[in-house]
């Protein structure tokens, strides 16, 4: 290996946001470079999956990932009350490959080892389990699941998409509730984009429960088992936003509600799965000038993140814990409605809240060790 490892001075980018350490991997040799975006660790060690991704069109854009999803889970950890604070890892993969070799995971345990135990990092999209196990060989900054976890049914720790998709699934009743004052999801119409890992169980949870569903995925296999056990009606995926429907649910990747696709939507309501649904701030502002009620993508996914904390804990306190989100996203849409802003920002305004009180506390806590130690 002939690893390179730089903290490169991003700060004039648009997407920074005080963001604690930006960790540059390269290693020409196995045609690797990667991000490691660190963007607080106010609360605890940063947590965040790896991401590899064979798309990107250029270094920047991988880096704006970086950035944007380490942000995202600083609040999703913040808003859910956890101990930890967020970042990401970011692999540009190599174009026409799924899943790292094993050299680059070997290669992302080594820049773990450069952070020094500031951050832990796990499965995501183009990453799996055996991925960290192979990365687990050079350093213990990785989370595997439990393996108790797969072997006992009443432990929490195993895999993450349920906890998610219950969390969705209860956010997506808060919003009913909230728009339409009734949360039971029968008879309701919901179009779910993408039939991933997290949205196939909360599709099977709102069609147990009486929901009409609207799919559409780069997946024909995925459409036809939709069509098959749920009785969905499948879309292609340039219609499915602009489909006649109460609930739209974007479950793909990011970036999905932007300038080019907003006017598509008739949804009264946004709530889905994926991370940065919005392309922007600006677009939380129109869903709510438009009477689109948003359930911001860190409040209602955090179900996988607070499963993966709570790891070894037994699986019906974890689901009580993530059940939580209900009552979160009810008190962000009152608290939307009372100040006339939109639900992103009032979502975003709680988490600096939380991070201003921990800051004020922990100066505190500090001067009262340098009074007490004059």
């Amino acid at each position: 290996m002939t690893l390179e490892f730089s903290f490169p001075d991003y700060s004039s980018h648009p997407d920074f946001d005080n963001h604690e350490k930006i960790l540059k991997i390269e290693d020409r040799a196995l045609g690797l470079k990667a991000f490691i975006a660190i963007h607080s660790t106010q609360l605890g060690p940063a947590r965040g999956g790896c991401r590899y991704w064979s798309s990107y069109a250029n270094e920047d854009e991988a880096l704006k990932d970086a950035l944007r999803l380490s942000r995202g889970m600083t609040y999703k950890n913040t808003l859910a009350g956890l101990p930890h604070g967020g970042g990401k890892t970011v692999i540009m993969g190599v174009p026409g490959t799924a899943t790292p070799t094993r050299d680059i995971m070997l290669a992302i345990g080594h820049a773990l080892n450069e952070l020094d135990g500031i951050y832990e990092t796990g499965e995501d999209v183009g990453t799996s389990q055996d991925d960290f196990l192979i990365a687990r060989e050079i350093t213990e900054h990785v989370r595997i699941r439990d393996p108790h976890g797969d072997m006992n049914p009443y432990m929490a720790g195993d895999d993450p998409s349920p906890y998610t998709a219950h969390g969705i699934y209860c956010g997506i009743k808060a919003a009913l509730k909230h728009k339409f004052g009734n949360d039971n999801v029968a008879g309701f119409r919901f179009a779910v984009k993408g039939l991933g890992h997290v949205s196939t169980p909360l599709c099977e949870t709102l069609h147990r429960n009486g929901a009409e569903l609207f799919v559409s995925d780069i997946d024909d296999k995925k459409v036809q088992y939709a069509v098959t056990n749920w009785g969905a009606t499948p879309i292609e995926p340039d219609k499915i936003m602009s489909q006649d429907v109460d609930v739209y649910c974007p479950c793909a990747l990011g970036g999905d509600v932007n300038p080019e696709t907003i006017h598509f939507l008739q949804a009264k309501i946004v709530a889905g799965a994926a991370n940065n649904q919005l392309s922007g701030p600006d677009m939380a502002r129109q869903l709510f000038e438009r009477g689109i009620l948003y359930a911001p993508d860190y409040a209602i996914n955090a179900g996988g993140v607070i499963n993966v904390v709570m790891t070894g804990i037994p699986k019906d306190i974890v689901m009580y814990r993530v059940t939580g989100i209900y009552n979160t996203l009810l008190k962000i849409f009152q608290r939307s409605d009372k100040e006339g802003k939109d639900t992103a920002e009032i979502a975003d305004t709680i988490v600096e809240e939380r991070l201003a009180g921990t800051f004020q506390i922990r100066n505190a806590d500090k001067a009262s060790t340098i009074k007490n130690s004059a």
